[in-house]
């Protein structure tokens, strides 16, 4: 009765279940991997203490950003140079700008620093001349997938979408730090800005989207077990159903028409005759 499974067409079911269901659960476990360091990684970020707290060290000394001096305190000497606002950026709720403006270090190098943060409409201060020494949380160059950036560009003179070197470059016509400071404390009456924890570091979407493709995959691995369990069942019935004579439904309705044509036939043959 079982024949069947030794046919070429079953052949190719049996290769596709055997390769489908381990491919699966590779991936299934490759998606639950990518949670569980998220999760460790998310824990090893809460035992370890607050960047803001340590001591403050050379600019140079904490580059590149990574997720170890992200938020460290970092100190650099210059004097400020350009300044740009970066619009439609929130704190507490409430709408506003950055005001971001670039320290020309000694060595030429021009350091972002976000000085502060003004509501809609207010008048952007002057930065401080002369020689400053600034200390502020140390922020990985922002892109696309930062939240409150404006990547789409078109916006007026004097105003930045992104704050990274990438979208200062054309700018300024000196080399820029791939890297930003926010300071603590802000001049002029502005908000400051409150420093960001790095990319990767928390519980976020991202990580429950890892947990949701697990699932997936397991379920599809078991459905496509289910499916190769029917469709066994299905022929095997079909093959004792013609073992013990029981065609299907439509061959029996074809068989009774056959009978029917002959007897008719036979009856036309005695008429002529």
């Amino acid at each position: 009765m079982y024949r069947f499974l030794l046919t070429p067409r079953w052949w190719g079911i049996h290769l596709f279940v055997v390769l489908a269901i381990p491919f699966c659960v590779f991936m299934g476990s490759w998606q639950l991997g990518r949670f569980e360091d998220r999760v460790e990684t998310h824990q090893a970020a809460e035992e370890k203490p607050d960047p803001g707290t340590q001591a403050a060290v050379p600019l140079d000394e904490l580059l590149p950003v990574d997720k170890e001096t992200s938020g460290r305190p970092a100190t650099a000497t210059g004097r400020y140079a350009e300044q740009f606002v970066v619009p439609e950026r929130e704190i507490d709720g409430k709408r506003g700008s950055y005001v971001l403006t670039l320290l020309r270090t000694d060595g030429g190098k021009a350091l972002p620093v976000v000085r502060g943060w003004l509501p809609a409409g207010a008048k952007i201060p002057a930065a401080p001349s002369g020689e400053v020494t600034v200390t502020g949380a140390l922020q990985a160059s922002e892109n696309a997938g930062t939240d409150g950036v404006h990547a789409s560009g078109g916006l007026p003179e004097g105003q930045l979408g992104m704050i990274s070197a990438a979208s200062l470059v054309n700018l300024v016509p000196y080399d820029v730090y791939d890297a930003w400071v926010t300071l603590g404390k802000s001049d002029s009456g502005m908000v400051p800005v409150p420093a960001v924890a790095p990319q990767g570091s928390g519980l976020d979407l991202k990580a429950f989207q890892n947990l949701g493709y697990t699932g997936e995959w397991f379920v599809f691995a078991g459905f496509v077990l289910f499916m190769w369990f029917r469709l066994l069942r299905r022929e095997a019935e079909a093959a004792r159903d013609l073992a013990l004579g029981i065609l299907p439904e439509g061959e029996e309705g074809a068989g009774e028409a056959g009978d029917g044509v002959a007897v008719v036939g036979s009856g036309a043959g005695g008429a002529r005759s």
